[in-house]
């Protein structure tokens, strides 16, 4: 409907000037003399001939009286044709004045029509100013609302598509149901919900499977050190070399168990080295932006960022910065406080909510892996968000720091200055 519009007011204001250009082509020679008004003067300049009377009372015409010599008598003003000639010249009335049947003189009367016409080529010219003005008017109007329903819509399905890209499936896609585009972000939108569900299908899949091997260790370790300790004892009582080398290697084969079983209970934490970081340096002022994008609730006040060069992986900075507003707006579901500082070679970015924080044996447990908080109860999630961040700043070089502040969780990122 909109689109509908702008092309109908933009196709309204072409018709109208092509009107206005129509009128003033064949309007040129359409201002003539108002010949009552002529003959009101020729009549008032002869009835007052014989006592040089030749003024017309209220008049608008311009004229000029000239006796038969060419002297002139009278005029109304100046700049008018004082000469046969002259009014030739400028198209000028030429009519004879007549007292008594002769010919006493000549009446000039000017002849406006060029004034008439630049008069109005100027409110033509007006017109086509005001057109114009309008027609940009719309069009700016018009490409805002490109910018609004079409361009900004797809920045935001750009960063939406970096943060799936980069495995944050938390923030929701702002969407306007209005715009053009409103049903195809919902469709994105719906994608992120169901894989954030498959994701979270496999993460419990992954702890059960941690805690299946956690427990089939612990199973087969018990009786495999009771089958040590025996062999220990056995090898202690032994009286043969045979039997000193049968215990040996039992105790060997059970050493050997012991090793297998904890490979493969450490196994599934080594999967976390596959996800690279390459650090590379930028200016402070951009991670304002990608605070601002992280905090898709919009309830924290970013503050400016000092001046300076950090290094770091912006892709991953910006999950880190995912997680924790994630986390926040999960968790504790209040208002963010964002403060910053500088000191030791880090830029310090404090985010803290007012959920009151975390029991004080609970925080170190929480940046490992699925690991969570007893206020996780009944929420979803997996565990990993700040294992990863964890592990994400440590290979910039960084720090991610948690603690119990006046309000609640205080999470510090320390992002590590270039140089």
């Amino acid at each position: 409907m909109k689109k509908k519009g702008f092309l109908i007011g933009t196709t309204l204001v072409l018709l109208l000037e092509i009107i206005t250009v129509l009128g003033l082509v064949f309007s040129g020679t359409g201002h003539t003399q108002d010949a009552v008004a002529v003959n009101e003067v020729v009549q008032r300049v002869q009835a007052g001939w014989k006592g040089g009377e030749w003024h017309t009372g209220t008049s608008e015409l311009a004229y000029v009286v000239l006796d038969l010599e060419g002297n002139v008598l009278y005029r109304t003003g100046m700049g008018l044709s004082e000469s046969v000639n002259q009014a030739i010249i400028h198209r000028d009335t030429i009519l004879d004045i007549c007292v008594e049947n002769a010919v006493v003189g000549k009446l000039i009367i000017r002849n406006d029509e060029a004034e008439a016409l630049r008069e109005d080529k100027l409110s033509a010219a007006v017109f086509f100013m005001a057109a114009v003005l309008l027609q940009c008017c719309v069009c700016v109007g018009y490409m805002l609302y490109l910018h609004r329903t079409v361009i900004r819509p797809f920045s935001r399905l750009k960063d939406f598509a970096e943060r799936v890209a980069g495995g944050n499936l938390d923030i929701p896609l702002k969407m306007d149901r209005q715009n053009i585009f409103g049903v195809f972000t919902e469709s994105f939108d719906i994608m992120r919900s169901e894989l954030k569900k498959a994701r979270i299908a496999e993460a419990q899949a992954n702890a059960d499977k941690k805690e299946l091997v956690a427990k089939l260790s612990h199973d087969i370790r018990t009786p495999v050190a009771s089958i040590k300790a025996a062999a220990e004892v056995g090898l202690a009582l032994s009286e043969t070399q045979k039997q000193k080398e049968n215990y040996q290697g039992i105790i060997g084969k059970a050493d050997q168990i012991n090793a297998l079983v904890t490979n493969l209970f450490t196994a599934t934490l080594e999967e976390l080295s596959r996800l690279s970081v390459t650090a590379v340096d930028m200016d402070s002022r951009e991670l304002k932006a990608m605070l601002e994008g992280a905090d898709y609730l919009h309830r924290a006040v970013i503050p400016d960022l000092p001046e300076c060069l950090v290094c770091v992986d912006r892709l991953r900075l910006q999950q880190v910065f995912d997680n924790i507003f994630a986390n926040s707006y999960k968790y504790a579901d209040t208002e963010i406080v964002v403060s910053i500082g500088k000191n030791r070679g880090f830029l310090h970015i404090l985010v803290e909510d007012a959920g009151g924080g975390v029991k004080e044996e609970e925080l170190p447990l929480l940046k490992e892996k699925y690991k969570r908080g007893s206020n996780a109860e009944n929420i979803e999630g997996a565990g990993l968000g700040l294992f990863i961040s964890d592990y994400f700043m440590k290979e910039m070089s960084g720090e991610l720091t948690l603690d119990n502040g006046q309000r609640g969780l205080q999470v510090i990122i320390s992002v590590p200055l270039s140089g």
